[in-house]
């Protein structure tokens, strides 16, 4: 019971083989009440696949472009809970103009930074009024000390998500918020179909010590789990690698 009695923000769940979506579910199984975001035409998808979670989370609107949804968002979060002490940032998307390193356009550029990066400062500042001392933040990342096949602008975006985690880490710190990222291998998540030849990444387990199943979201989600409990209570500005150590082999 590593969350027992912890109200926890998830974002991200779209389908049940999101990382998000079982970051919820392990953290209701560890004692937390959970609430979820949506927004637009993907609301009533979340709201579906809530219910198959052990119970039922409550979904509240969140579009992190949306300075209304921001600005509101903790009053209308406690229509559910009293105050949060965690919250999982699990966003990103880039136009697929961004895809195209040399050739991408300043706005899809600017979508894709602020989608994918900037909303983790969004996020945290619209969820700081419920938050109080012993808060977690946790993001998900995408190892950004590389340039990936395919990955282009989204790479970059995820270069400035993992200096923004750190700038939180330093200025939510005296408050006694951490601010940590999961650094996942390549998961076969619906999100991940909007990256161009993605299927370039489905020989990872092969340079990878411990291998690695892109099928499998689970060890990224007990990760955030972890990160979101008590158990790491002086680490912050930390990214953890949950690849099946990729990220320390020479491949």
């Amino acid at each position: 019971m590593l969350l027992d009695g912890k109200k926890i923000l998830v974002t991200g769940v779209l389908m049940d083989t999101s990382i998000a979506f079982h970051v919820a579910r392990l953290a209701q199984e560890q004692g937390a009440q959970v609430v979820l975001t949506s927004f637009g035409r993907t609301f009533k998808i979340t709201q579906t696949i809530a219910r198959r979670l052990p119970q039922a989370a409550p979904v509240v609107e969140l579009d992190v472009t949306d300075e209304e949804h921001l600005a509101t968002l903790a009053d209308r979060l406690g229509e559910h809970v009293d105050h949060l002490d965690g919250v999982l940032h699990s966003i990103g998307f880039a136009p697929k103009g961004a895809f195209d390193f040399m050739n991408a356009s300043w706005p899809d550029v600017a979508t894709a930074v602020q989608v994918s990066a900037y909303s983790l400062k969004s996020l945290a500042a619209a969820a700081l009024p419920r938050m109080g001392e012993g808060g977690s933040i946790v993001g998900l990342t995408f190892d950004a000390q590389y340039a990936w096949p395919v990955y282009d602008w989204m790479g970059v975006s995820k270069a400035a998500f993992e200096a923004t985690s750190r700038y939180l880490a330093r200025d939510l710190g005296p408050r006694g918020i951490r601010s940590n990222l999961v650094s996942a291998g390549p998961i076969a998540t619906t999100a991940a179909k909007s990256i161009p030849d993605f299927e370039q990444f489905a020989k990872w387990g092969e340079h990878s010590p411990l291998g690695w199943d892109v099928k499998d979201p689970v060890p990224a989600a007990q990760a955030c789990v972890a990160l979101l409990s008590d158990w790491f209570p002086a680490t912050t500005g930390e990214i953890v690698h949950v690849d099946g150590g990729y990220h320390a082999t020479g491949f």
